[in-house]
């Protein structure tokens, strides 16, 4: 039997996967990397929306395109990446055994490193089983990978980022959300990723969770009832919805499997999803394990690994910081890093109300046309602060703080602030235009994209209409990355409340 040897093997060709990979082979290792599937990047390529974090953590960059950019420099460096290969067993003196087609194939490696990733959690429920109910991730991989809609009405479990961002993702490729559900009984994700989606007009129903999924041979609809403290069904709470999908977001499960089959030390964590080993990874994580992969066969000095590994933690340390920093979980955070009390109607409802978000920095008042950032919590994100060529953005070094508008600023609305923002909660706008109307520049990521003259109406941050609309401009740029810029033109009271756009086709559409 014919073993194939290499310095490193790695069993997962996702972001910590190829990024280990990368690193080691920087190095001068022989490195092959097995997955299973077969398209390389994990949860890469199933994400159309652009990260967050700062640049050197690929802010503002898409999820796909990063897949892209980590296949470009892994192939560079000599990084041999085998698809429709899955691992079946992880064996004594590092051998690796992997089924490729009908055959099966043994390696051995002087290292190896497990970044399998994780499954999807499952919540029972009377119906749970029927054909129609699927992860989120199940949904998101039809739709950006293979061009299927996971359903037309669609009811979506867990307001984390995960069940945010899909949620949006399926509005944008034409599915109606009729809700989003959580048994919880405020927001799990980012808020910036909750207003998107409130804006577009999804009802959000916190302190609820399903009671039964309807159907015989597949979902016909769905019966969610509000829950208690202590998540027991509240009597007379029943809310029913046509739907024929629902979609499941209720957190991940690591696929540690290999690891325990190769006898490493394992541990019951639930707050980190299960059973897991004692270790972690993610994309700079993938980097640290090939540094000391690399260290560890002698490719690398220690002191050379204490210096990457110490740049590495630094960029590690920036994301892990602000309101959603692992310390501060199952805290009640009342304020934010700046002393602002935080939304209420935010973290219940999904979206900052009218009279609450003059508070925050980034919402200012002057004339002529100027940013309003919507950015309400401190999470580690600072893009716009870059996009912005004549510095009216600020955050500071902080990449948690709030961003704020330079007073005395002039802003020349290239629009690069609004099309960078990876949470959309950037805004240009001219509060009078000396006709007793004002223009908002938004955000806008659906087609078919609406044209000049369009009328419709304008929605509000709780996807409530607000007024009458008409189509003022609309900018697309190779610089924006597939974020369409559109101009709508309203009356001039509702400059501040205006946030969102629906054609009068749409509306006539989405109420047929």
């Amino acid at each position: 039997m014919k073993i194939e040897r290499f310095d490193l093997i790695i069993v997962g060709a996702g972001p910590s996967g190829l990024s280990a990979a990368i690193e080691a082979a920087k190095h001068g290792m022989r490195v092959v990397v097995f997955d299973e599937n077969a398209k390389p990047g994990g949860q890469l390529f199933k994400q159309i929306h652009k990260f967050f974090g700062s640049k050197e953590h690929k802010a503002k960059i898409r999820g796909f395109h990063i897949g892209e950019q980590l296949l470009a420099e892994a192939d560079s460096v000599g990084v041999k990446v085998e698809l429709n290969a899955t691992v079946v067993g992880l064996y004594q003196d590092r051998e690796v055994v992997v089924r490729m087609g009908d055959e099966v194939h043994h390696f051995k490696g002087d290292a190896i490193i497990i970044a399998t990733g994780a499954a999807e959690n499952m919540v029972l429920f009377d119906g749970w089983n029927l054909p129609g109910v699927m992860g989120a991730g199940a949904a998101q991989t039809l739709m950006n990978l293979y061009g299927v809609k996971p359903g037309e009405k669609i009811l979506m479990l867990g307001s984390g980022n995960v069940g945010l961002v899909v949620s949006f993702q399926l509005l944008q490729a034409g599915c109606d959300v009729v809700a989003l559900v959580d048994a919880a009984p405020k927001i799990g994700g980012y808020g910036v990723h909750a207003a998107k989606v409130a804006r577009t007009g999804v009802p959000f129903y916190l302190s609820h969770t399903i009671k039964k999924a309807e159907g015989t041979d597949h979902v016909t609809g769905v019966t969610i009832a509000e829950v208690d403290s202590h998540f027991q069904f509240i009597p007379g709470t029943d809310k029913h919805f046509d739907v024929d999908t629902i979609c499941v977001a209720v957190g991940l499960s690591p696929m540690s499997q290999l690891l325990k089959m190769a006898g490493c030390k394992m541990e019951d964590n639930p707050k980190r999803g299960g059973q897991v080993p004692i270790a972690s990874s993610a994309m700079i994580e993938g980097r640290m394990s090939g540094v000391v992969a690399a260290e560890y066969l002698g490719f690398m000095t220690a002191g050379e690994k204490a210096e990457k590994l110490d740049q590495l933690n630094q960029s590690l340390d920036a994301l892990r910081q602000g309101m959603f920093a692992p310390k501060n979980r199952g805290r009640k955070i009342t304020e934010t890093e700046e002393g602002i009390p935080v939304s209420e109607s935010l973290l219940h409802k999904g979206y900052v109300a009218d009279d609450e978000i003059g508070r925050y920095p980034g919402v200012t008042h002057r004339a002529g046309v100027h940013p309003v950032i919507e950015c309400t919590q401190n999470i580690p994100c600072n893009p716009c602060q870059d996009a912005c060529k004549k510095h009216c953005i600020r955050i500071g070094k902080e990449i948690t703080s709030l961003p704020a508008v330079e007073p005395d600023s002039t802003c020349i609305d290239c629009g690069m602030c609004v099309a960078s923002c990876p949470g959309q909660a950037i805004f240009l706008i001219n509060e009078d235009d000396g006709a007793g109307h004002a223009e908002i520049t938004l955000p806008y990521e659906f087609l078919p994209l609406p044209k000049v003259g369009d009328r419709g109406v304008a929605l509000g941050r709780s996807g409530s209409p607000v007024c009458e609309a008409e189509v003022a401009r609309v900018r697309s740029s190779k610089a924006f990355d597939g974020t369409n810029l559109l101009t709508i033109r309203v009356p001039a009271e509702y400059a501040m409340t205006a946030r969102f756009f629906r054609t009068n086709k749409q509306r006539k559409e989405a109420a047929e």
